[in-house]
């Protein structure tokens, strides 16, 4: 079972503070966390990202496409990171996910939602798309 793990935006990851040493110690927290991810084969990618006021959102009406530009309002609601873990259930994601360092500096959370499955969509997934969709994987897999 494919899951991502975001890690929720503070309005201090908004506000992309500087490096601090309580900064360079969480971030050494989460390097080895992440190591014990890795050498378990849980993690598949992960990284974080910078504030909103570095994004656009493409907001879609119809035919038409609208940009708006960052920062986006209610930062509980952003996502500052996020892992690709791939993992036997739901079960032992939130294991994982226990045992994660705080990723930031004051109280935060993660979520973490499944992916879906060519299984989960049923008749719709005709034997050609989901044919093509193995040639988009693995091509991305670079195979």
């Amino acid at each position: 079972m494919r899951v991502m793990v975001f890690v929720k935006a503070t309005e201090d990851s908004e506000k992309g503070l500087p490096p601090t040493t309580e900064m360079t110690e969480m971030f050494e927290a989460m390097g080895k966390f992440n190591e014990e991810l890795v050498n378990a084969g849980v993690m598949v990618d992960g990284d974080g990202l910078k504030p909103s006021s570095f994004g656009k959102r493409i907001a879609f009406d119809g035919a038409s496409r609208t940009v708006i530009d960052g920062p986006f309002a209610e930062a509980r609601e952003l996502v500052a990171g996020y892992w690709v873990w791939e993992v036997k259930d739901m079960d032992e994601a939130v294991a994982w996910a226990k045992r994660c360092p705080n990723p930031m500096p004051g109280p935060s959370e993660l979520e973490i939602r499944p992916f879906y499955e060519m299984e989960d969509f049923g008749d719709a997934m005709t034997p050609e798309i989901a044919a093509h969709e193995q040639m988009l994987r693995d091509k991305l897999a670079g195979e």
